[in-house]
């Protein structure tokens, strides 16, 4: 009599659904325009940081060769000058339904944050001097949380804060009872960095603006993963960074969406030279141009936001609606492996369940999820640690197979054994990966 292992049924089972769903995933052939993707690498950390494409590599190789170096100064009259509003563009139609006119290239996130909130700030005081507060929640990214409470306390306003489940985010319910007569400006994340949860901008819009609030968008980990109508959910500001989805390397800067009927009415803070009328008038006073243009400080980062290029060019050519139904896909099957090999060992999903509620990346718990992410990083198993004792899943749809993200959450069933075997989780804790 022949007996069947339920542990080997159970990975057979796993295996041949992942074969399946990379057999019938219409975007695996963009798989391989991506540095590494050929390795046996795991990288869960695209929403960290985003894979290069192939192109982008030539991208940025011909640029130094013949533009910078054969073009020098005059790359700034041929080209360069146009490029964060070109390419600014570019963001908007591929990746945040913005029409032209309403979307630029500019600082790193933090500073452009920084900008467009203090910009809403003083505008919503200026129109209505009770308006004093910004809304935020506690849950938010750090630096979005840092830069609101530093706004208020150099305009003389205060911070309303929202308490959320760190597993979640902030609802329409949360947000209605915050906002009021004098609410100035709300802050808010489209995904939250640490659960994953995705909110209802559109609704959430409505509510700021019913409460007659401008509202600004933290776009970082939606732009290229999930779907964003910015222009027909009638965003005022936005802001995102281009490194996770949009595959711009390491810093590359941040981008900005101010909706034209707002363009006129906003002054901003850092007032440089990039951001004048006449750029090389040189002139004794600040005069601010039209458009985006005055959105600008300093010079533009040219070299940094050549890269992204290629992947807004592929994000138009599938179609952003097909990236989140293979980001959906893929979440989904994170869950179904965590729920079959990890939730036996004492792993929980802290991320929303309902995949209309949830980004792209997955977060699981642990207590020894801090000691795990340093032993799989060793392994080459890439994901991020963010407290309190969450592992992050980041999965890039254009770059990451079924197979792949098998291969990865069997690695976590190891090392999450080991550490239990341990009875630690004390280790030295690995480099952490932005945002």
């Amino acid at each position: 009599m022949t007996t069947t292992d339920p542990a080997r049924t159970t990975a057979s089972n796993l295996e041949a659904e992942a074969s399946a769903l990379d057999a019938s995933d219409a975007l695996r052939i963009h798989r391989d325009a991506f540095v590494g993707a050929e390795t046996s690498l795991v990288y869960f950390d695209g929403n960290s940081l985003g894979r290069p494409l192939r192109a982008s590599i030539d991208r940025l190789t011909a640029f130094a060769r013949d533009e910078w170096g054969g073009r020098l100064i005059r790359g700034w009259d041929e080209s360069w000058m146009q490029l964060p509003f070109d390419i600014g563009d570019a963001v908007g139609r591929a990746a945040i339904g913005a029409a032209p006119g309403q979307t630029v290239i500019g600082d790193s996130t933090t500073v452009l944050l920084y900008k467009m909130v203090r910009a809403a700030f003083d505008a919503a005081v200026a129109a209505d001097a009770a308006r004093v507060e910004i809304v935020v929640d506690r849950d938010n990214f750090p630096t979005d949380r840092y830069l609101v409470d530093g706004i208020a306390a150099e305009r003389g306003g205060r911070v309303r804060w929202i308490d959320v489940d760190t597993a979640g985010g902030v609802s329409a319910e949360a947000l209605r009872a915050a906002v009021g007569r004098e609410t100035a400006v709300v802050l808010l994340s489209h995904v939250a960095y640490r659960s994953g949860y995705l909110t209802d901008a559109a609704a959430l819009t409505r509510i700021a603006h019913e409460a007659g609030a401008l509202i600004v968008w933290d776009l970082c980990h939606s732009a290229g993963s999930v779907p964003v109508e910015a222009d027909a959910w009638e965003f005022d500001i936005a802001v995102g960074c281009t490194y996770k989805y949009l595959n711009g390397g390491p810093g590359s800067p941040a981008f900005a969406y101010v909706a034209a009927r707002l363009q006129d009415r906003l002054a901003q803070p850092i007032q440089g030279w990039m951001g004048t009328a006449d750029v090389f008038a040189m002139g004794p006073e600040y005069r601010p141009a039209e458009g985006m243009r005055r959105f600008l400080s300093g010079t533009p980062p040219i070299v940094g936001m050549l890269a992204m290029q290629d992947t807004l060019a592929l994000i138009e050519e599938v179609g952003i609606g097909a990236i989140r139904a293979k980001s959906i896909a893929l979440t989904e099957f994170a869950v179904r492996v965590a729920d079959e090999l990890l939730a036996p060992l004492g792993v929980s999903v802290a991320s929303p369940r309902d995949p209309a509620a949830r980004g792209g990346h997955v977060t699981l718990a642990h207590p020894a999820m801090r000691a795990v992410t340093a032993r799989l990083w060793a392994q080459d198993v890439i994901p991020d640690y963010r407290d309190p004792g969450g592992l992050r899943i980041g999965l890039s749809p254009l770059s990451t197979s079924f197979t792949e993200t098998l291969a990865g959450l069997r690695a976590v069933e190891a090392a999450v054994r080991a550490e239990r075997g341990r009875g630690t989780s004390e280790t030295k804790r690995p480099h952490p990966a932005q945002s």
